[in-house]
């Protein structure tokens, strides 16, 4: 470049015609005092020139002096810029497009060694091309983990358009004229700070003697504290063993706290507490069964409380004999593989029942629904809250938008009495005609708000209160009012029927609402073969005597020959999977399908050997899945599992697509993995 053509530029090119700026100003200030006074204008205009001459020697005289200073300076900054690149104690590298290190400093070369591989990725899978940034704007930060060093990585797109222009030694393509940026930051000791911190993380727990009073009946008075003592005991030692502390609050409940690394060490292990206790046995008939509930990642230990109460309450209303977990993102369940045994005293019946009895009292009227796809159990749940609303003198009405023809005789006797309002039965559609700030909501059936028949309802009405026999799970009915949830009863219309009994003195049921309510336990429990109690033969007793008749009930519920040859179809292909596990699909072409399903379910597990059984059925663009047991295996927690629920032996789940061959392997995948770990 000629000397001529050289330009200084920015601040310095500003500094440097100051004089020059003030040059101009002096020749200003010369002209006004040249007007004042002439005699003192030549005198300072003698000044300027002198001044100008000596400026412009000066500037011109040291412009190459400057010059050459400068690229002196600007060559040894490099010097220093490439010498504290290459020696900066942060790793630093340079790739081409394709993931080729083309230049690294010294801190980098230490991490992968003196003899690096050619490619990033050959030495460290995880930075590859696919995760290097697109534009010059983005740029992407990922953890990975390097010969036992935790590294944060930061990658950036460095454009140089015009390098192979300027650059004689290597030549990129105009269109990949960019290098990707590297820099790791080591951050093993940070990870291991925070890792500690979080292990020492206290949380608070609470563990109930779910069957405390029974246990205690069941064996000899001199025998029960020996029993508590070792049931203690084992508390004690588990909890002690992970480093945690135990406090009795009272005779069945407990209160721990726990660091989080023992509760890494006690969820590895599944909560065998659950079972040792169990193992205890002095006499007694009836084994101890423990409800663990633990509220975890909390800001404040108040609020791990606050979460390990939830968790209890929900292991209990879970039918108990499980541990709960409870955290900010979600619930984990462990245990709750055996089916609980039922109480057989009705005090909670009695409170739940006069709790309703004051809140419809309260109200106006009242709106009862099931779930959709109403079953017998469902509509004859309804009947009978029905039949308390109107004992206490206030209007009901029943939400239901499907009528399939398992329930459609019982539908039917009641729309065409003429003892019944016409508005009786109601869709979801005609719901905002009947709703007001006085309207009670009963939900029965489910404790799931998407099951329900209208769940928009449920977030307009301040009073709702749930009726229902399935376990619980993190998906419930949040703001009732009462919640009525036994896991123990064989149906809801068993529960009704209790609830009846204690909401007005001597009630007189009208036969055919007896016969829906009989038909709702008869159908749950298989003609009383499953999962009957002492208060399921108690209810069925009272509505016998209220009118019900059973033969009237079993006609109602015969099948057509279509139904009973496409059931038959669908147990005649059955495919029985490990031995133990039988999985069907029913024919869809019919009335009802996911009834028929549920059916032929039931008509699997008369096969001996048969464990569990899955019938699938696609109806209204949905798979539907029915899911049975008897009681050697818990297939609810094998529908929680695909997004389902329902009971231990009587449970269900759908999948919102229509590939049969896809949710038949969702289900087989799910077994084999639960049957691996040992939940199943």
């Amino acid at each position: 470049m000629k000397r001529k053509n050289m330009q200084l530029k920015g601040q310095l090119r500003t500094y440097m015609q100051w004089p020059i700026l003030m040059t101009v100003l002096l020749i200003v200030m010369n002209v006004w005092i040249f007007m004042t006074d002439k005699k003192a204008g030549v005198f300072m205009a003698l000044g300027i020139i002198v001044y100008a001459v000596v400026v412009c020697i000066l500037y011109f005289h040291n412009r190459s002096v400057i010059y050459a200073d400068l690229i002196e300076f600007a060559t040894q900054y490099g010097v220093v810029q490439n010498t504290l690149l290459k020696e900066l104690a942060l790793p630093y590298a340079l790739l081409l497009e394709d993931g080729r290190i083309i230049w690294m400093n010294d801190s980098f070369q230490t991490v992968v060694g003196d003899k690096p591989e050619k490619y990033l990725s050959k030495m460290i899978p995880e930075l590859n091309r696919s995760v290097f940034p697109k534009n010059d704007t983005e740029h992407m930060e990922m953890d990975i983990t390097y010969k036992e060093r935790d590294y944060q990585v930061e990658m950036r797109k460095v454009s140089v358009e015009g390098f192979s222009e300027t650059e004689q030694l290597l030549e990129i393509p105009e269109e990949k004229e960019y290098f990707i940026a590297v820099h790791m930051k080591d951050v093993t000791e940070l990870n291991a700070y925070v890792q500690e911190n979080e292990d020492q993380k206290l949380i608070a727990g609470l563990i109930y003697i779910d069957n405390y009073d029974e246990v205690m009946e069941s064996v000899e008075e001199v025998r029960q504290s020996l029993l508590v003592a070792l049931i203690d005991r084992k508390i004690n030692q588990y909890i002690g063993e992970v480093d945690g502390i135990v406090k009795k609050l009272e005779k069945d409940k407990y209160f721990v706290v726990i660091k989080k690394k023992s509760y890494n060490t006690i969820k590895e292990d599944k909560f065998s507490l659950i079972e040792d206790v169990k193992e205890v046995n002095i006499g007694n008939a009836r084994s101890a069964t423990l409800s663990i509930g633990l509220g975890l990642n909390t800001a404040t230990y108040a609020q791990s409380y606050n979460y390990a109460r939830v968790a209890i309450d929900l292991a209990l209303a879970r039918g108990g004999d499980q541990a709960v977990i409870k955290d900010c993102h979600g619930i984990t369940y462990f245990g709750g593989k055996k089916e609980q045994t039922s109480k057989n005293t009705r005090v909670k019946a009695r409170v739940k029942a006069e709790a309703l009895r004051e809140f419809i009292v309260a109200k106006d009227q009242v709106l009862v629904m099931g779930h959709r796809i109403s079953d017998a159990d469902s509509l004859g749940a309804c009947i009978g809250i029905y039949r308390a609303a109107s004992e206490l003198e206030k209007k009901a009405h029943i939400i239901i938008n499907e009528v399939t023809s398992s329930v459609r005789p019982l539908y039917d006797e009641i729309a065409k009495n003429k003892a019944y309002p016409k508005d009786l039965f109601i869709s979801s559609e005609k719901v905002k005609d009947y709703l007001t700030d006085n309207t009670m909501v009963v939900v029965v059936d489910t404790n799931k708000p998407g099951m329900t028949e209208c769940p928009e309802l449920l977030t307009k009405s301040k009073t709702i209160a749930v009726l229902d026999h399935h376990r619980q799970s993190s998906n419930k009915i949040e703001n009732a009012v009462l919640s009525y949830v036994e896991p123990y009863s064989s149906s809801t219309c068993e529960m009704v029927a209790e609830v009846l009994q204690y909401i007005v003195e001597d009630i007189k049921i009208p036969i055919v609402e007896a016969d829906c309510l009989y038909a709702g336990i008869m159908i749950d429990t298989r003609n009383f073969m499953n999962r009957t109690g002492v208060r399921t033969f108690e209810a069925a007793a009272f509505l016998r005597r209220c009118g019900a008749d059973i033969t009237r009930v079993r006609k109602m519920f015969r099948d057509d020959m279509e139904s009973y040859r496409a059931k038959a179809e669908a147990v005649r292909l059955a495919e029985v999977y490990h031995d133990e596990f039988a999985i069907a699909v029913c024919p869809s072409d019919i009335d009802s399908p996911t009834v028929l399903a549920a059916q032929a379910a039931n008509e699997l597990l008369d096969i001996s050997g048969i464990k569990a059984s899955f019938v699938f059925v696609e109806y209204n663009g949905q798979i539907f899945v029915s899911a049975r047991s008897i009681d050697e295996l818990n297939v609810q927690i094998i529908a929680e599992e695909l997004g389902g629920g329902g009971h231990i032996n009587a449970a269900g789940m759908q999948f919102k697509f229509t590939d049969m061959d896809k949710a038949i392997r969702m289900l087989k995948k799910t077994i084999d993995r639960m049957l691996e770990e040992g939940d199943i």
